[in-house]
């Protein structure tokens, strides 16, 4: 048996985190429908499988590069943002030790019913007994999207670089605190001849370069990372960021936003969850970069760049229910607001959203669900997710 190390056990904190996001870097937002522009705002979430195939995973892998195994796995996804489409990766997955979590070398690309693709590289390395962590990424995308702008809702086309690197030191099983470094060459466009030129507000990102450097902490408690039934999880990340090619002026600006999940178990197969999201930019962050419903706090209802502003609250409550051996449904509700200050949010108003969905479990297993839900916000539109994991 592989010993108890500082990850706290062999059990359910190493399981399978393969398909809960995706396996490339930026993909696992596009895939969720939680970014606008994966490029800029992903992180490097990777697969955290086992060093077997979900299919073949036993209790106690071989320790080892040589002893990993290769994956592939296909990710159907649909969002209000990029549409409908798929996402394709490949890793490598292996264990450097008995007591970290699995490492990894990572491939992938994808392409959406609009015309947006990506493709990318990453990896995962976890070692000293899961201690010390490694995230790496460089991508490439072309995303179409729509930005709700002074002149209406306009199509945008964004492509470019981006390069991820993290280091996270754990203090503890549960905590743990990390430095991020994150390069973007990006150029943003109109997708559309009917408009003569971007909108003031979207001028100063047309053309950008831009380094960021930040700090993030976790403290997780929860029972299970891929099905949580009980504990609770708390992120905050903050970054600055600095414009290289500015000519005009030297832009820097900064972003701070939070996550604090809650789940409790209801009766012998129900669970009731929460969260609470906030978020604070510097009014010189690129849109990309702003606070918005939708984006960093995973909020359902509404296209990610809808509501974009210099802060944003939200609340989100959601019940699952496991029904038999691989099915479950959800309900959920959030309600959220951005605005130009915590004290200034009602002036764009409060903007609600309920939903139903279902679930099918992956793998006999790992608790993993392809999820599909349906929501209705409070002008009355209604819209479609289908993505691999929980919201949350």
């Amino acid at each position: 048996m592989p010993k108890a190390g500082f990850n706290g056990s062999s059990g359910p904190r190493q399981r399978s985190r393969c398909l809960r996001g995706g396996i490339l870097v930026g993909l696992c937002a596009v895939a969720t429908g939680t970014a606008p522009a994966a490029m800029a705002q992903s992180s490097t979430s990777l697969p955290e499988t086992r060093s077997q195939p979900i299919a073949q995973t036993t209790e106690n892998p071989p320790v080892g590069f040589s002893e990993g195994s290769l994956i592939f796995a296909p990710i159907p996804f649909k969002n209000p943002l990029l549409g409908n489409g798929l996402a394709l990766g490949g890793a490598y997955l292996f264990q450097t030790d008995e007591t970290s979590k699995s490492s990894n070398i990572a491939a992938g690309g994808m392409r959406s019913s609009n015309g947006s693709s990506g493709y990318g590289l990453s990896t995962r390395l976890a070692f000293g007994a899961n201690r010390w962590q490694i995230k790496a990424a460089i991508a490439r995308a072309d995303l179409r999207y729509d930005v709700f702008t002074s002149l209406g809702r306009i199509p945008i086309r964004q492509d470019g670089v981006l390069a991820n690197l993290s280091l996270n030191y754990g203090f503890t099983p549960d905590f743990s605190v990390g430095v991020t470094s994150r390069y973007l060459d990006t150029s943003v466009g109109l997708d559309t001849s009917a408009i003569p030129g971007l909108p003031p507000e979207l001028l100063p990102d047309a053309e950008l370069t831009l380094l960021t450097l930040g700090l993030t902490t976790e403290w997780d408690k929860r029972d299970n990372p891929d099905y949580p039934t009980d504990g609770f999880r708390l992120v905050a990340t903050g970054f600055s960021g600095s414009g290289l090619n500015d000519r005009r002026r030297n832009r820097s600006y900064s972003k701070i936003y939070s996550n604090f999940d809650v789940f409790r178990p209801v009766g012998p197969r129900g669970v009731l969850t929460g969260r609470v999201s906030a978020c604070v930019a510097s009014s010189d962050a690129p849109f990309f970069d702003r606070c918005m419903l939708g984006l960093n706090d995973g909020f359902r209802g509404f296209t990610a760049t809808q509501f974009i502003d210099d802060h944003s609250i939200s609340a989100q409550v959601e019940f699952r229910q496991r029904i038999g051996g691989r099915f479950g449904a959800v309900a959920f509700a959030g309600v959220g607001s951005v605005g130009p200050g915590y004290g200034l949010l009602n002036q764009r108003g409060t903007h609600s959203a309920v939903g139903i969905g279902a679930r099918f479990r992956l793998s006999r297993k790992f608790p993993v669900d392809f999820s599909t839900d349906l929501s209705w916000n409070d002008t009355g539109e209604r819209l479609l997710y289908i993505y691999v994991g929980q919201r949350w």
